[in-house]
C-alpha cells in the first residue's frame, strides 16, 4: 500500500517537472487582463560576404566611379575585408598636414579643461573690468552733475538775456527808424537794413576809440579826438 502511494507521488512529480522543462512555443497567449501577447519570429537573412573573392575596384579604370578611388572608400574596404582587400593599413592613416588640421580643429572645438577654465576666468575678469569702468564713469558723471546743472542753468539764463537784449535793440532800431523816416519801416526793407549797417559802423568806431583811450590811459598819455568834417 505504501509502495503504491509512493509510486503515484513520483509519477505526479515527474509529470510536473516535465511540463516545466518542456519549452512553451505558442504563437499567442491570453492574460487575465485581456491583453493578447503575440510572439513574432524574426529570421534575418544571412550576410552574403564572400571573403574568397572580394570586390576591389580598379582605380586605374575610367569606368570606376571617383568615390571608389578615395581613401575613405579604401578604409571601408579594409574594414569589410581586412587584409584580403589588398590595402596597406598604413596608407589609411592621415598625413602630417591632415593630422595637424585634426589637432587644430580638436583644440579649437574641444579644448582641454584647463584651457576652458582659463578662458572662463579671462572672460569673467574682462566683464568685471568693464563693469568697474562703467561704475567709475557713472560715479564721475554723478560727481559732475551739480556743475553740469549749474552750467546749463547759466547758459539758459544767458540765452534768455541775449534774446531780451536782441528784442530791445530791435525795438530801439525800429523806433529810431520811425523817428528818422517819419513812419514805421519794415525791418526787411533796404532803408532799414542800410540804417542798421550805418549804426553798427558808428558803434564799431566808438568801441575802437574807447579801446584806444583805455590803452593810452594805461600808458599815461592823452587821446586827441579825431577832427570830424562838417
Amino acid at each position: 500500500m505504501a509502495a503504491s502511494v509512493f509510486c503515484r507521488r513520483m509519477l505526479v512529480s515527474c509529470n510536473t517537472l516535465k511540463r516545466i522543462l518542456t519549452p512553451q512555443t505558442p504563437n499567442c497567449a491570453s492574460y487575465p487582463s485581456g491583453v493578447l501577447l503575440q510572439r513574432a519570429s524574426y529570421n534575418p537573412k544571412p550576410l552574403k560576404l564572400d571573403l574568397r573573392a572580394p570586390y576591389i575596384p580598379d582605380k586605374s579604370s575610367e569606368k570606376t566611379p571617383e568615390w571608389q578611388k578615395t581613401s575613405k572608400y579604401d578604409g571601408k574596404l579594409y574594414g569589410r575585408y581586412g587584409s584580403a582587400s589588398g590595402i596597406d593599413p598604413a596608407s589609411l592613416w592621415p598625413s602630417h598636414a591632415e593630422l595637424d588640421n585634426i589637432i587644430a580643429e580638436e583644440n579649437e572645438w574641444h579644448p582641454p579643461l584647463e584651457v576652458m577654465l582659463n578662458n572662463i576666468a579671462a572672460k569673467q575678469k574682462e566683464e568685471a573690468e568693464k563693469r568697474m569702468a562703467k561704475e567709475k564713469l557713472i560715479a564721475e558723471n554723478m560727481a559732475k552733475m551739480p556743475k553740469m546743472i549749474a552750467d546749463w542753468r547759466r547758459e539758459k539764463r544767458e540765452s534768455k538775456q541775449k534774446l531780451r537784449e536782441e528784442k530791445a535793440r530791435r525795438e530801439k532800431l525800429l523806433a529810431e527808424a520811425k523817428e528818422r523816416f517819419g513812419y514805421t519801416v519794415d525791418p526787411r526793407s533796404p532803408k532799414f537794413l542800410e540804417m542798421v549797417a550805418e549804426i553798427e559802423k558808428e558803434e564799431k568806431k566808438k568801441r575802437k576809440l574807447m579801446k584806444r583811450r583805455l590803452r593810452e590811459e594805461q600808458l599815461g598819455t592823452t587821446v586827441t579826438p579825431p577832427v570830424t568834417s562838417s
